[in-house]
């Protein structure tokens, strides 16, 4: 019973009998774009998403978002309806064309999604300045998104995405309008959240991107799940075996031939050389041009992965100092408080003396005033009362 709480648990999004019909303006069926789908995507999975045009992949993907909502069947995402707004607090989106305020600049831009989410000023300001670095846009973020190319703006708008670090990733044909280097950056980037613990849905028409980066992957057409599960149980054929070895002598060649002539038909196998993918010759090519300095003006290699998103949660860090405290024993603990240091000013010591010797003689002046002063009050005192003392006795007489 725990286990299967523990799994429940782990459930990021659940469909039960998802319908979404549309109608027309006299509330007649006009489309069921999608019809009775049952799937889950439980945390840490990189999801594909897969169907040709009209196969209700967009409007699968709208009523995760919210943005629909479904005619029949259940829903959740985080356990919640997809409209709960603390829901969308933990949901990146990247939508199949970047749509951006022109007038604003790629730092403008992060900014202004960063706001959003009630981030300060001072997070928002290292985070754009990350993610920038991250979609090598550095370069660039003083200039209006409006001047940006498709594949500029589409690594905008995946900055964009993540700027609350989502939970949950969705991205809409990801890849669109990108060069083999943002593809592969972008492949990097979800394997990079998987090992986070994010969860990742990927639509899109490039099933080679989506080979490279998915756990399991969804089939749809018509509206309805056509096949679903991970790669090795879709893509595996039965019945045959791969031997990859290091290039033969001619003499051990001609003997594994005989080896298999003599067990099978000449037609049924076949001996060639392994080569490279396109994409991985294209990015070999430009990693050259890159190492020889050669200007561009556009896209430039992203640089390393924001610091926010590749650390752990706050959780998960301050479990981690806990454990290097402990391990660093309590004497490294104990961090030892210094003195300031003190630095004492240098005095020319014959003005100080100089200095000295006129304080002391003002201060023995004021004395000698202070002490004279009352003297003559006294004395006159004096003479004015032996003057009355005298009269006194004249008159007596």
């Amino acid at each position: 019973m725990a286990e299967e709480n523990d799994l429940r648990s782990n459930i990021i999004v659940s469909a039960v009998g998802l319908v979404k019909e549309f109608r027309d303006f006299w509330n007649k069926p006009k489309a069921k774009a999608v019809n009775d789908l049952d799937f889950e995507v439980r945390e840490g999975e990189v999801i594909g998403l897969l169907g040709p045009n009209g196969s209700g992949k967009s409007t699968t993907v709208k009523m995760l978002l919210g943005l629909l909502y479904p005619t029949a069947g259940r829903l959740t995402v985080f356990g919640k309806s997809p409209r709960d707004v603390d829901t969308k607090r933990l949901i990146g989106y990247l939508p199949e064309e970047s749509y951006m305020y022109k007038y604003l600049t790629a730092y403008e831009t992060l900014d202004f999604f960063g706001s959003l989410f009630n981030l300060s000023a001072l997070e928002r300001r290292k985070r754009a300045e990350q993610l920038l670095e991250m979609v090598g846009l550095s370069h660039a973020k003083n200039r209006p998104v409006g001047e940006f190319s498709k594949g500029m703006t589409r690594r905008i708008g995946l900055a964009q995405a993540m700027i609350n670090d989502p939970s949950l990733l969705i991205l809409d044909e990801p890849t669109s309008g990108l060069d083999p280097l943002g593809c592969r950056e972008v492949k990097d980037l979800i394997h990079l959240l998987k090992k986070r613990g994010k969860t990742v849905i990927v639509t899109s028409h490039l099933l080679s991107d989506i080979e490279d980066v998915c756990d399991r992957v969804i089939i749809l057409y018509g509206g309805k799940i056509r096949a679903q599960g991970t790669l090795n149980e879709l893509l595996t054929i039965e019945g045959t075996d791969r031997i990859t070895t290091p290039q033969l002598k001619p003499e051990v060649m001609e003997k594994v031939l005989d080896i298999l002539r003599a067990n099978l038909a000449d037609d049924s196998f076949r001996v060639d050389h392994p080569r490279m993918s396109l994409e991985e010759f294209f990015l070999d090519v430009v990693n050259k041009a890159q190492a020889e300095s050669v200007e561009t003006y556009g896209a430039r290699s992203g640089g390393q992965i924001a610091d926010y998103l590749s650390h752990g949660s706050e959780e998960e860090d301050q479990a981690r100092m806990e454990l290097l405290q402990s391990l660093a024993g309590p004497e490294e603990k104990k961090v030892e408080e210094k003195t300031p240091e003190v630095v004492a000013p240098v005095v020319d010591a014959a003005k100080l003396e100089t200095l000295s010797d006129d304080m002391l003689k003002t201060k023995k002046a004021e004395e000698k005033s202070a002490d004279s002063k009352p003297a003559e009050d006294y004395s006159e005192a004096n003479k004015k009362l032996q003057d009355m003392l005298s009269g006194l006795s004249d008159k007596k007489d």
